[in-house]
């Protein structure tokens, strides 16, 4: 176990993205569980190859927007009616028509601020340092090569018998990531 705290993982290079595909699932069903997928472009079944769950973008959105929406309103409301409230033309106080486009851009505002921040923090980035940049193929990752890294942090992971299990899956090369 020491040894193995003494590396991040085990990275395996493939050439194709459906050798990744095919090395990521045949990892999941083995029982693998940490794990990462390194592409230069989107491959489709990549995430729930690795067993990724639902992302909780879509929610934390849907929570910008209410509060953006309501925030939006309620300070129209108080603006109109409680702090400063003006009787022009018989127009009642509470006027919700006039208060619905800036309800609706601060509902706007707000949702794609919470989306954008919220991706941000769920991926963790901004992330300058990953154990991964110093495996000196990973520069390739961006432009025509596929990895997939086993941490050394999964329950199943052994380096000799991941090792032989990269391996066994006809990768272009497999390096170990030190931390």
């Amino acid at each position: 176990m020491s040894e193995a705290a003494s590396i991040y993982g085990l990275m395996a290079e493939f050439e194709t993205h459906e050798e990744l595909l095919k090395a990521a699932r045949e990892a999941r069903d083995l029982g693998y569980r940490q794990m990462d997928g390194f592409t230069p472009f989107p491959v489709e079944g990549m995430p729930e190859a690795l067993g990724r769950k639902r992302t909780m973008v879509p929610l934390i959105v849907l929570c910008g927007g209410i509060f953006g929406g309501t925030g939006g309103y309620f300070m129209e409301w108080y603006a109109n009616v409680i702090s400063f409230p003006l009787n022009i033309g018989g127009r009642p106080l509470n006027s919700w028509p006039s208060f619905i486009p800036i309800t609706f851009e601060l509902t706007i505002l707000c949702a794609a601020l919470a989306g954008f921040f919220g991706s941000l923090a769920l991926n963790k980035l901004p992330q300058p340092y990953h154990p991964v940049f110093n495996v000196p193929e990973f520069r390739r990752s961006s432009i025509d090569r596929f990895f997939l890294c086993i941490d050394a942090a999964d329950p199943l992971f052994e380096i000799e018998k991941t090792r032989n299990f990269l391996l066994g899956l006809n990768p272009k090369s497999v390096s170990e990531v030190e931390p």
